[in-house]
């Protein structure tokens, strides 16, 4: 019986198991999204969510705990000095799960995991680029008003 025995097996043996864990972590505080399977996103959430906790405390100890989950040093340096501050002021739920489409191959479920806001930071970056080429397009003369703004 496994009574009280949580979390997810994913089909792996435990060391298997951490090391494809620590890598969605890893990915997702690198990328701010990642596609994987339902199942690996809900494993993977609490680990994301227990690092953007030890970002908010940004201690030296803090610090040494997430280099030593995570995989390489930018992971490290973006959760402490963009996520951290970020998330400081919420008081958790730092991660969303989006189902999506079916894979094709073998029909598995789909999950976007991503941390949450970073659709906001996506399409501010986008709209800036966007405004920053009209602007050129204006200084240069190539720009009318009555043309198609997309």
């Amino acid at each position: 019986m496994r009574h009280r025995k949580g979390g997810f097996k994913l089909s792996r043996d435990p060391d298997a198991r951490k090391a494809l864990l620590r890598n969605l972590v890893t990915n997702l505080i690198l990328h701010e999204r990642i596609v994987t399977t339902v199942t690996k996103a809900k494993a993977a959430r609490p680990l994301v969510e227990k690092m953007i906790t030890l970002a908010k405390k940004d201690t030296l100890h803090a610090r040494r705990r997430a280099a030593a989950f995570l995989y390489s040093k930018e992971a490290v340096r973006k959760l402490f000095d963009q996520l951290g501050p970020r998330f400081a002021e919420r008081p958790g739920g730092y991660t969303r799960i989006v189902r999506l489409a079916p894979r094709r191959g073998d029909g598995a479920e789909q999950a976007m995991l991503e941390l949450v806001g970073s659709e906001l930071v996506k399409r501010a970056a986008e709209r800036a680029k966007r405004k920053e080429e009209r602007l050129k397009a204006i200084r240069e003369g190539r720009f009318e008003e009555g043309e198609n703004k997309s």
